[in-house]
């Protein structure tokens, strides 16, 4: 498996008990993800098996680790998914878009594309477009990206099959202050 096909889901923490239990910080907004037989990348030739997972405590238990000292060698690792098992495991509401598909759409106002979305940061409980402004932009003076909040405001639509997101007073977000 390619890194570049896998997505990142959860870090895992510090052991919990004497059984192999350790603490899951769930990355992406879907916990349903993480049950029983769902298999999670650790890198491109590792793969981990749910065994158990304890959504009240937020606590998992892997295949074949059965005790603290054989979990501990997996604080702090990454696991992983691929784009075709998250679309499966997790369902999305209406109007509800997956990161990974989002990052890469071109950012438009009034038919003048502003840039591309190439990553989302989340402050708080706001997702924010981090978009990397367009080049005419940048001659111009204005800086290389901004910020736009994931919200009605400044979102009129999301077209992932056509890659655009139009926007409505987000201009203004990338005009530096003189």
């Amino acid at each position: 498996m390619k890194a570049d096909f896998l997505i990142d889901v959860c870090k895992l923490g510090r052991t919990s008990g004497l059984k192999g239990f350790l603490k899951l910080y769930d990355l992406s907004d879907f916990p349903e993800q993480f049950k029983p037989k769902a298999l999670f990348f650790i890198d491109e030739n590792s793969t981990l098996t749910i065994a158990q997972y304890d959504k009240s405590r937020s606590l998992v238990r892997f295949e074949g680790i059965d005790d603290k000292c054989s979990a501990s060698k997996l604080t702090n690792k990454i696991l992983k998914t691929t784009k075709d098992a998250t679309r499966a495991a997790c369902k999305l509401k209406e109007g509800e878009f997956f990161w990974f598909d989002v990052i890469g759409c071109e950012v438009t106002e009034d038919n003048i594309s502003l840039g591309i979305v190439d990553e989302i940061v989340r402050i708080g409980t706001q997702d924010y477009l981090n978009v990397r402004s367009s080049d005419e932009f940048v001659k111009k003076g204005l800086d290389g990206s901004f910020l736009i909040p994931y919200i009605e405001r400044y979102i009129v639509n999301t077209d992932i099959k056509e890659r655009k997101i139009t926007t409505i007073d987000a201009i203004w977000l990338l005009e530096k202050e003189d």
